[in-house]
């Protein structure tokens, strides 16, 4: 058996390999183990003091969001209060399982088609896997593992009984007929069945896959299994969906903003009149923008692959317009259709290649609703600079590093008129709350109003956002005036819930 190491003082790696001398085993009573290299091969080293590095140069997304997660615990006084979770860590970054197999379907001229399919079972101290599958050509270990790592901890802070995991394909929907995506989703469940089950792993839609997808890799599970039961989130209102999903991210999103906004001013201003720049289009931006519309807020900014639409004028998106574009997104057409069409020319400016951050002008709330990493460090000191004070990620670890480092200083420098920064694992876990809220719709065989399921929405984007609060203030020291730090605050709360969990059923130990 070997294990890669990375040396702390050089970063150079080397393996570890166990002895296979049984009678030297025997004798100690511990298994033995050598270090080996290319240049002296048998030195011993001492295992217990050994440093690993949890995240994979190869690994570059894993490795941003693990690093994300370990700095905030390391400059918190967690380690200092409970020194034996940072055992917890080691162990946790770690999946339970990692699934990869192929997935062989035909086209529409009958040629045989192979894609790579992964599921990453993450953590299960919680409860069963939760996560979605993802149909993207960018799709491979590394950005699942990512988002099955965060996943564990924005499902921790649902405060619902979840696990965490992720996966898909790294099939690309763009360019195929309704028939070629349906067989590959036959083709994937067929494989993809084996490893799920309503207590088990419970997957979800994400990019590429749409309730019309989730339907059709429900029902080949139905068929595989011969079973119907809640093994998949995100189905049809008749036949198992819970009402309002589709707009639950976007929903809770802005749930968690308008919290931020309240505490900020002592209860004093809420969305109404606030400028509101938003990326992306698809379903978390087109329900952001419609509940903050709603809350009387006004936006200004849309985005997709392709580049970003401004709006001209103070009245910004309206709902019908919002509509329109999801329209154009079911046709998968550019945003440009909008900016050139004749009725909406004079409104919008369509910026192909670019983001919105550094084109909006004054704004007071950034809501990145697209991908990973589109706020840089500079776009961040343009929304900063274009008075933004509230930024929270619709999307999972919308911004980069250097985004973070620039809001967290903002937040530490300007005092009480710093900037309130929501990560992607507090502030977008509205979807997967009201997935989990579906689970126990499932388990009971019973279907919630509208009304009640956005009110339990509600509740847990509170809760969220009131947990995040109250353990930054626990775990970070703050210098007078500063505001409390949220990112600090979801990534200890999240943490702490899940490795006390599997402290408890024996995950991990320290005596």
């Amino acid at each position: 058996m070997m294990i890669r190491w990375q040396c702390a003082a050089s970063s150079e790696y080397g393996w570890y390999r166990r002895c296979s001398c049984v009678a030297r085993s025997a004798a100690s009573g511990k298994s033995s183990w050598e270090f080996v290299d290319s240049v002296t091969c048998g030195a011993k080293v001492n295992f217990e003091k050994a440093r690993f590095t949890m995240s994979n140069v190869s690994e570059p997304e894993f490795e941003q969001a693990y690093k994300e997660l370990a700095s905030t615990l390391e400059n918190s006084s967690l380690f200092e209060k409970k020194p034996e979770y940072k055992k917890a860590l080691q162990v946790a970054a770690v999946p339970e399982r990692v699934i990869q197999f192929r997935v062989v379907w035909e086209d529409d001229r009958g040629n045989c088609q192979v894609n790579r399919g992964f599921r990453v079972q993450f953590n299960s101290a919680l409860g069963p896997y939760k996560g979605g599958l993802r149909f993207h050509p960018s799709v491979n270990l590394s950005i699942l593992k990512f988002l099955g790592f965060e996943q564990i901890f924005k499902n921790a802070l649902t405060g619902l009984s979840m696990g965490g995991g992720k996966g898909g394909a790294d099939f690309d929907p763009k360019g195929k007929s309704d028939n070629e995506i349906r067989k590959f989703c036959v083709a994937f469940m067929r494989e993809l069945n084996k490893h799920i089950g309503a207590d088990t792993d419970v997957p979800a839609g994400d990019i590429g896959v749409s309730p019309r997808e989730i339907g059709w890799m429900f029902g080949t599970y139905r068929q595989e299994r011969n079973r119907w039961e809640g093994v998949l989130t995100g189905k049809g209102g008749a036949w198992g969906g819970s009402l309002i999903r589709p707009e639950a991210t976007g929903y809770g999103l802005v749930y968690y903003v308008q919290h931020m906004i309240q505490y900020a001013s002592g209860g004093k201003e809420s969305f109404q009149g606030k400028r509101v720049a938003i990326s992306g289009s698809g379903n978390v931006a087109q329900y952001a923008a419609l509940k903050a519309i709603e809350l009387g807020a006004t936006i200004v900014s849309l985005s997709d692959s392709k580049g970003a639409i401004i709006a001209k004028d103070n009245e910004g998106f309206t709902p019908e317009i919002v509509n329109y574009i999801a329209a154009l997104k079911v046709k998968r057409q550019s945003l440009t259709e909008l900016s050139e069409s004749p009725e909406y020319k004079d409104k919008f400016d369509y910026i192909e290649g670019a983001r919105p951050w550094k084109h909006v002008g004054k704004v007071d709330v950034a809501l990145p609703s697209a991908t990973q990493n589109e706020i840089s460090g500079d776009e961040a000191e343009a929304l900063i600079s274009a008075g933004c004070k509230f930024i929270a990620e619709g999307s999972n670890m919308g911004s980069t590093q250097e985004a973070i480092d620039v809001f967290e200083k903002a937040r530490k420098e300007k005092k009480a008129e710093g900037i309130w920064y929501g990560p992607g694992k507090a502030a977008n876990a509205g979807g997967v709350a009201v997935s989990g809220l579906e689970m126990a719709q499932n388990s009971a065989r019973v279907s919630w109003t509208s009304e009640e399921v956005d009110a339990k929405l509600k509740g847990i984007m509170e809760n969220c956002f009131q947990n995040c609060l109250n353990t930054a203030k626990e775990y970070v020291k703050a210098a007078d005036g500063e505001l409390p730090s949220l990112v600090a605050g979801a990534n200890i709360a999240g943490f702490v819930k899940v490795a006390g969990a599997m402290r408890d059923q024996g995950d991990w130990w320290a005596y």
